[in-house]
């Protein structure tokens, strides 16, 4: 066990995998020598060679399509988008070659590629490098979309995703690359190091794909988040001083219903919260999932804490990033009800 923040565990993950596969390659702009612009592939070229981990031209749909066709080949490339907010250009790409391989061939072979991009804000990143377009990619058939919160699941979840012999989209917060965030934004930073979850295998393991972890356990309320969100939940549930049951989703297609179920079965109350937009943002899928299956339980309509339905302020940001107090405020009003 070594002591890593995401952006370590998340390079080990290509490490283990590229020195246990040859057909494992990396592609993206910067990825190379640079080794990324968050430096999640840094020395993976300077190791494997530039045929395995290459620079690409700025061209998202080009990017994609050269990712698909080596799939298509039998490679099993990762392809980086440097920021989510980029990855509309290779959109088409993704949704109608990628998601669909399978399907077009009668189930005869899939493309085995991870797309991974940092998303999410809280780092003053404005309106163009704070989007959080998870829903979109949710909205397909044919792809797997990952959000990981932790050193310790990111690693475990992309050695899954390209040990997946279908397309995953895997969105990395960049916010807590290097540390936890818990929305209270005036505190201190704190590091990885001094969270449980820091503690990474140097070898290959895998956290499985659409198995989601109870992150807190409680009986008043079920919070329902992903990626940065999961870390204010918590925080937002200890400063209220409510008995809140956290559950990280780790990945949102397919997402762990069960376990979602049985949360919310237990507690009779659901709040979701998330980054992005509240209008056909994730959260209303897993809000009509709660009603559909839990709704005889339910004490207190099911709650969406969300950003707002504009881009993403750069002047303002901490009123756009769902944080403690608007969190705060739902969990209040659910338990209320």
């Amino acid at each position: 066990m070594t002591v890593m923040n995401m952006i370590q565990a998340l390079n080990s993950a290509h490490r283990v995998m590229m020195d246990h596969d040859p057909a494992t390659v990396v592609l993206g702009e910067d990825v190379g020598y640079f080794g990324g612009v968050f430096r999640v592939t840094e020395g993976l070229q300077k190791q494997f060679g530039k045929s395995r981990a290459f620079d690409a031209p700025i061209s998202e749909n080009g990017i994609m399509a050269v990712a698909i066709g080596m799939a298509a080949y039998g490679l099993k490339p990762i392809a980086e988008i440097q920021f989510a907010d980029y990855i509309y250009p290779g959109f088409d790409q993704i949704v109608s070659e990628a998601a669909r391989m399978r399907y077009r061939s009668a189930g005869g072979w899939g493309l085995s590629m991870v797309i991974r991009s940092p998303y999410g804000g809280g780092i003053f990143g404005g309106q163009t490098h704070s989007q959080s377009p998870e829903a979109l990619f949710a909205h397909v058939a044919g792809l797997k979309t990952v959000i990981p919160s932790n050193p310790y699941d990111a690693k475990g979840l992309l050695i899954a995703a390209i040990e997946d012999p279908d397309p995953v989209v895997f969105f990395e917060p960049k916010r807590i690359y290097n540390g936890p965030f818990d929305g209270f934004y005036e505190r201190p930073v704190t590091p990885w190091a001094k969270h449980p979850a820091a503690e990474v295998p140097d070898g290959h393991y895998t956290v499985p794909l659409g198995k989601a972890a109870v992150a807190r356990e409680g009986n008043e309320v079920t919070i329902l988040a992903y990626g940065t969100m999961v870390h204010v939940a918590i925080a937002t549930a200890e400063a209220q001083g409510i008995d809140a049951e956290v559950i990280d989703l780790r990945t949102i297609v397919p997402v762990d219903i069960d376990t979602i179920e049985e949360s919310v079965k237990k507690t009779g109350r659901c709040v979701i919260v998330h980054e992005a937009t509240r209008t056909s943002g994730f959260g209303a899928e897993l809000s009509a999932l709660v009603q559909e299956r839990c709704f005889y339980h339910l004490e207190a309509p099911v709650a969406r804490v969300t950003g707002y339905d504009t881009p993403y302020p750069h002047s303002m940001e901490w009123a756009y990033f769902p944080g403690p107090v608007r969190l705060g405020l739902a969990l209040k009003k659910t338990l209320e009800d």
